[in-house]
């Protein structure tokens, strides 16, 4: 009150001159994707804080910064240990769980059974044989349905991906980007969906490859001629996957220029929302966290939102996967200190 009223008087001295306080930006986002853990704690893994003490993890994660916490799902899935979990029911029960830890909630609809990327965009079995005016049904109701069940459980997410990793389309092949047309028409079906229950999550179009331009133009550029609707572009970024597999360094300028150039020529914040590196290399790959959330950050006008790392506590001695965070000890290695040093 002391500092409205103050404000006032400047107003009246200043002859109305006086500018209104600045809008609080939000706070950048520190992400952890922990699609997994529901089974990994199933199957009895153990997860040690930095005193080598059994604790839960998404209490480790808060105090290696991580803000936020990103929860893919599917549609019917499996009960298979690696490729199965992540059901509607689970990922609202784990959304609740992260929300009383006081993270904030992003959610990622793959529109599959299982996994959806560039190389995989099966359609849920009981989606099969629809015409494209009953996919446009599936898409709409189910996003529905995911949502207000969140909102029954007191989870209103700041953020939801319609679709993952969507470079090809998703839904195929009705949605693949070979027809643009009906791939805008199955996307404004979720974004319709999302702010049927939730007017104020953002909807993110998610597409891999962060760091190309040339991909993100065509891309977005499309998307923009065919009237999808969404609010954030979001960006997967992994050095390892690249052809060469190079250093994080030889393409962490192409990333930065990219999100500004996102953000500019289509007025919209971005986000990356998956990155990882190889949990082997635990420095370089805090170096590489670290150096892209500066290039997030840089964004200007406050357009980048934050960072993801995808599946931190999978460690490989659980999930196979070489891009953890985690340690053969159960415990966090130095890359997640990158979500403290900067």
């Amino acid at each position: 009150m002391k500092k409205l009223q103050m404000w006032w008087i400047a107003l009246l001295l200043c002859g109305g001159a006086a500018a209104a306080p600045a809008p609080e930006t939000a706070p950048f986002a520190k992400g952890a994707d922990v699609g997994w853990l529901a089974q990994m704690e199933a199957t009895g893994y153990k997860f040690y804080d930095r005193q080598g003490r059994p604790d839960d993890c998404l209490k480790i994660l808060k105090q290696y910064g991580v803000n936020t916490i990103r929860l893919r799902t599917w549609v019917h899935p499996s009960d298979d240990r690696a490729s199965g979990h992540n059901s509607r029911d689970e990922t609202v029960a784990m959304a609740v769980r992260a929300q009383r830890q006081g993270m904030r909630i992003m959610i990622d609809f793959h529109y599959s059974d299982s996994w959806a990327d560039p190389q995989q965009q099966r359609k849920p079995a009981a989606w099969v044989g629809h015409s494209f005016d009953e996919l446009r049904r599936d898409v709409y109701s189910y996003t529905y349905d995911v949502m207000r069940a969140l909102k029954q459980a007191g989870v209103t997410p700041e953020w939801v991906q319609v679709g993952n990793e969507i470079r090809t389309g998703m839904i195929y092949p009705e949605g693949h980007t070979d027809n643009w047309p009906q791939l805008a028409q199955l996307i404004n079906q979720g974004y319709d969906a999302v702010k049927a229950i939730s007017p104020g999550s953002k909807v993110i179009l998610h597409v891999d490859r962060g760091n190309d331009n040339q991909l993100f133009r065509n891309w977005f550029d499309q998307a923009a001629a065919h009237g999808a609707r969404y609010d954030v572009i979001g960006m997967s970024y992994y050095p390892y996957w690249l052809d060469g597999r190079p250093d994080y360094i030889a393409s962490i300028d192409d990333l930065g220029n990219n999100l500004n150039d996102m953000a500019a020529r289509h007025g919209k914040e971005v986000m990356v929302v998956e990155v990882g590196g190889e949990d082997d290399k635990p420095r370089n790959t805090f170096d590489m966290l670290v150096a892209v959330q500066r290039k997030v950050k840089a964004v200007p006008g406050h357009k980048g939102l934050g960072v993801v790392y995808w599946e931190p506590q999978g460690a490989r001695s659980w999930s196979k996967y070489a891009l953890s965070a985690w340690g053969d000890d159960g415990r966090a290695t130095k890359a997640m200190e990158a979500f403290l040093a900067d």
